[in-house]
C-alpha cells in the first residue's frame, strides 16, 4: 500500500472516528487485525457492539464511497467481527456492522454518510 493511500485512509478513520465521538459512541479498538482481515473501528453505541468500516474518496469517478464495499469485502468484515467476539470472549452483547463513508472533495468540506446496521 502506498504511503499516500495510508495517510489518506488513516484521515478517513479520524474523521469517522470523531464523528461518532459526537454521536456518543465509545471508541473501544481502531484497526483490530484478524488474519487477513481488519476492523477499522469497534465501538460501543450505548449496549451494542459496532463494528465500522470506513470508506473514503476524493470524487466520484468510481461512484460514492459506501458502493466500494464488495460482498466478499462484506464476509470478511463479518469473518473478522465474529473473530473479535471469540478473541475477547463476548458471548451476551448486541453487535452491528456499519459503514461511514466520507466523500473528501478537494475545498469542500468533508460529506459523511453513517450507515447503520449497513449489512
Amino acid at each position: 500500500m502506498s504511503k499516500y493511500k495510508k495517510e489518506f485512509g488513516n484521515f478517513g478513520e479520524d474523521l469517522a472516528e470523531e464523528y461518532l465521538k459526537k454521536k456518543g459512541f465509545k471508541i473501544l479498538q481502531r484497526n483490530y487485525r484478524y488474519s487477513r482481515g481488519e476492523i477499522d473501528i469497534i465501538a460501543k453505541d450505548n449496549d451494542i457492539l459496532v463494528f465500522v468500516e470506513v470508506k473514503t474518496r476524493v470524487n466520484l469517478e468510481f461512484g460514492p464511497p459506501e458502493l466500494a464495499i464488495t460482498k466478499k469485502q462484506q464476509q470478511q468484515i463479518r469473518k473478522t467481527a465474529e473473530a473479535y467476539l471469540i478473541d475477547k470472549n463476548i458471548t451476551d452483547t448486541g453487535c452491528r456492522i456499519d459503514v461511514v463513508a466520507i466523500l473528501k472533495i478537494k475545498n469542500k468540506p468533508p460529506r459523511i454518510n453513517h450507515i447503520i446496521n449497513a449489512f
